[in-house]
């Protein structure tokens, strides 16, 4: 009798089940995006308007408030003369304009001062910018759906991180001056790369819009530049670190020859406006703060405008004209535990997101670094920054590059922070939240140090005069003395006197059909 053998198989060992899509949190990271920029913004509501926005408010908003669509005919129309000057951005210039409609509209309609739409108006670009941030990185993060599939914990934490970053470092910084304008951009910028990133068939009609959209960024503004170098670093550094891609199939890709038709259209629109340009402006007398220079010290002043961005750097340009411990109060203690709220939702949910790759975070943290690196480029090759900073100004003011270097640096913070372990969303989430809270001051404590500047003060008025229109004797009465006091202040300036009275006069013919100052019935 012979006994026959059986193999049976080996039990399989049951299959970890894959962990469900969790859209909900996308929500949670959007109020985020909204929030936390908001409440370390909310100090600067009430600083006064400077540099062109005490005017341009004003002007561009009495001009196109009955006719906006007149903010495009207006730009082609004077194209000519900015292009003479060497300060040819038609499409930034449409924006801008846009935005001081919006800020002018809604001072009209709400009865709020000039001062804090402006502000709500840059808020607001802010959120865009930040919302721009998350997108980014989870369109390089992310391999199959964006919003409809589970965020990554670094879109959980990227909020509190850029939001940690909107300080106010300095009169020129974009937080300060033309922030709607710069963060916009540089949310524009950062789209552009994310859409590359996400493109899986490139069509007819991709390649078509990627060329007029290369041809628009090099008429948009200087910072939409870099839009084109960084939609090509985002493609190559998502192939490899997190598709990995080998070259070959990496250069066929939708995503690179998206970039390349980018390239197609930029350079040659690009290569004839700075030509025209040099020829009406190799004898000087141009715009300055588009004039750029390469020698020997671009190279040093690279890397300092690549760490301009750090809070504690930051800080220190907010708070230098203070005088006291300007971290103390109650506003700090009121933003950390605003802030802190925040994050107390978010650590419970941080485990339910998605954990990146080290390799993933790597080629993130690569991504961040040419950001920065781009940012930073533009004030390093620009004359303006090299006239108006010198020492530890250029280590700490902010300039129109902080648009892109600050989100640039906290996304490369993040990235580099968790792939330090496990335990780093919690720590991270809790340094976090107390960068946040003390910006937040920095940014209290330099309202309060603009607040006592004649010139602020005046601009103030102004704006209240403007918000709570007048239409008594009276308030003509009140309008003209801060009108002479503008002009009394400006007396050796006639340029700044002639954009007073005339952007102050339009804005008071459109908004009541009046003169700002009516000198006949003043007397």
């Amino acid at each position: 009798m012979t006994a026959q053998t059986v193999t049976i198989p080996a039990a399989r060992s049951p299959e970890t089940p894959e962990r469900p899509d969790n859209p909900r949190l996308w929500g949670h990271i959007a109020r985020r995006c909204v929030l936390v920029p908001a409440i370390v913004l909310t100090p600067l509501l009430a600083v006064a308007p400077s540099r062109d926005h005490r005017f341009n408010v004003y002007w561009h908003g009495g001009m196109f408030r009955d006719d906006p669509a007149a903010i495009v005919s207006h730009t082609i129309a004077s194209g000519d003369a900015y292009l003479r000057l060497g300060n040819f951005r038609p499409l930034g210039r449409m924006l801008e304009k846009s935005l001081d409609l919006l800020a002018f509209t809604g001072m009209q309609q709400l009865g709020l001062p000039a001062t804090v739409m402006l502000r709500a108006v840059s808020i607001l670009a802010a959120i865009a910018l930040t919302l721009a941030v998350v997108v980014l990185a989870e369109s390089v993060l992310n391999r199959g759906r964006l919003i409809g599939g589970t965020p990554s914990a670094v879109a959980l934490l990227l909020p509190y991180a850029v939001g940690a970053g909107f300080v106010a470092a300095g009169q020129d910084s974009t937080v300060i001056l033309f922030g709607g304008l710069y963060f916009s951009t540089a949310a524009v910028v950062l789209l552009v790369a994310a859409a590359a990133c996400r493109l899986d068939r490139l069509r007819w009609w991709n390649g078509v819009l990627a060329v007029t959209a290369g041809a628009g960024l090099a008429v948009f503004n200087e910072p939409a530049y870099f839009a084109v170098p960084l939609a090509t670093a985002a493609v190559l550094i998502r192939g490899r670190f997190v598709l990995g891609l080998g070259p070959r199939r990496l250069l066929a890709s939708p995503g690179a020859r998206f970039a390349g038709l980018l390239w197609a259209g930029f350079l040659p629109v690009f290569a004839a406006v700075r030509w025209i340009i040099r020829g009406f402006c190799a004898d000087g007398g141009c715009y300055q703060g588009s004039d750029l220079v390469v020698d020997g010290r671009t190279i040093l002043l690279l890397p300092v405008r690549m760490t301009a961005w750090l809070p504690p750097l930051q800080w220190r340009a907010a708070t230098d004209a203070t005088t006291g411990a300007w971290l103390r109060g109650v506003v700090p203690v009121v933003v950390f535990v605003l802030l802190a709220v925040l994050a107390v939702r978010t650590r419970k949910v941080v485990g339910e997101a998605a954990r990146p790759a080290n390799r993933a975070l790597t080629g993130l943290a690569a991504l961040a670094l040419v950001i920065v690196a781009c940012g930073a480029l533009l004030a390093t090759l620009s004359v303006a920054v090299r006239v108006a900073m010198s020492g530890a100004q250029l280590w700490e003011q902010g300039w129109r590059d902080s648009a892109l270097t600050v989100p640039g640096g906290m996304l490369l913070a993040v990235a580099l922070l968790l792939l330090a372990g496990r335990r780093a969303p919690a720590v991270l989430l809790a340094a976090l939240v107390l960068c946040g809270a003390v910006s937040a001051t920095a940014n209290r404590a330099y309202a309060d140090a603009t607040t006592t500047l004649k010139t602020a003060q005046l601009d103030n008025r102004i704006a209240a005069a403007m918000g709570g229109f007048e239409r008594s004797k009276a308030g003509n009465s009140r309008r003209c003395a801060l009108l002479d006091e503008a002009l009394q202040t400006n007396q050796h300036k006639p340029f700044l006197q002639h954009r007073y009275t005339d952007s102050l006069d339009v804005a008071a013919r459109t908004l009541a059909g009046v003169p700002f100052c009516d000198r006949a019935v003043a007397r």
